[in-house]
């Protein structure tokens, strides 16, 4: 069976031309080697009392009609366009989390991520970009992570009077409860400004500031200045990495009330809810960045993204209403 093909403009033509000559449908199906039905549909659709048949406008006119053909595009006329627009520019959401938090609070399957994922390839997200660029699609790109050597000097494991990760609560390990933590910082350009992070298991919850060096004493008050504000069932537990940033940890731990346990060295991976948290702030902060300029309020705005981005941890609820029981809306 072989495969239908449109006609062309030439075949129009000599459609025309036979038609002039007074051939009948089946005598111009036969020259042109046409079924007679496709001829007779072709005048019938191109011709009226008013207007007699033009092989150039009938060609027009297929590829008006072509135009309107295929499959539509489902986030073209839809209702979540600009909030999806919005989530994902504004708020760096994924294609996967706007999905499902749509879905979450619709309480049914409104929109899938692959749908998403095909309009931003499609270019429905594009208007505002250069010509040229890759548009929207930029926002799916992840710089590839480089290998990391160990510092020379650095005294990190040296630690022998502390608690280990393994002596842990069972509700720290298992993410049973609200109120335990794992500590980090996040390093901007060599020697300068640098964030503190804290990321509470359970919830994914964040905590940052900035301290003007990475020392242990600023480590050590800007800890303090987090966690202080928060009630003492949400300080049970603290997880930093055994770097020498956090040897003043006793007096964090005395002031705050919470016990400290340090993951072992070198072993990121004990902390990967806080090592996840940064590589989301890395998203705003690249590497070798200068913080020192940054402002205190860009820092909030983008802890507060952080924790009203759904997580599929989560069910795809954000790390702000899980960690103080709160329901919110973000699709309207």
């Amino acid at each position: 069976m072989t495969s239908y093909t449109h006609l062309t403009i030439r075949e129009r033509e000599m459609i025309f031309l036979y038609h002039g000559f007074g051939f009948t449908i089946r005598r111009i199906g036969r020259l042109i080697k046409r079924s007679p039905s496709t001829v007779m549909r072709e005048l019938k659709r191109n011709t009226t009392k008013f207007k007699e048949y033009s092989p150039s406008q009938a060609q027009k006119s297929y590829h008006k009609n072509k135009q309107r053909c295929g499959r539509k595009k489902i986030l073209d006329q839809s209702p979540y366009k600009e909030t999806i627009r919005k989530l994902l520019f504004e708020d760096q959401w994924s294609p996967e989390q706007i999905s499902n938090r749509i879905n979450l609070e619709n309480n049914e399957s409104v929109v899938s991520y692959p749908t998403i994922y095909r309009s931003i390839y499609n270019g429905l997200f594009d208007d505002g970009f250069p010509v040229g660029s890759p548009g929207a699609r930029k926002m799916l790109r992840r710089k590839e992570r480089k290998s990391v050597t160990k510092r020379i000097g650095d005294r990190r494991g040296r630690f022998t009077d502390v608690k280990t990760i393994h002596e842990r609560p069972t509700k720290a390990e298992n993410r049973e409860e609200l109120g335990h933590w794992e500590a980090d910082t996040v390093l901007g350009h060599r020697g300068k400004s640098c964030l503190v992070t804290l990321v509470d298991r359970k919830s994914r919850f964040l905590l940052a500031g900035r301290i003007p060096k990475n020392d242990s004493i600023c480590v050590r008050d800007m800890i303090v200045k987090l966690l202080s504000p928060l009630n003492k069932s949400h300080r049970k537990t603290i997880t930093p990495d055994r770097g020498p940033e956090f040897a003043k940890y006793k007096y964090f731990s005395r002031l705050c009330g919470i016990d400290c346990y340090f993951a072992d060295p070198w072993s990121p991976w004990q902390r990967g809810t806080n090592e996840n948290t940064n590589g989301l702030i890395r998203e705003y902060l690249p590497k070798r960045t200068d913080m020192t300029p940054v402002s205190e309020e860009y820092i909030r705005s983008v802890v507060h993204k952080l924790n009203n981005r759904p997580r599929k941890c989560l069910n795809w609820k954000t790390p702000y209403e899980i960690f103080y029981d709160k329901s919110l809306s973000f699709i309207s």
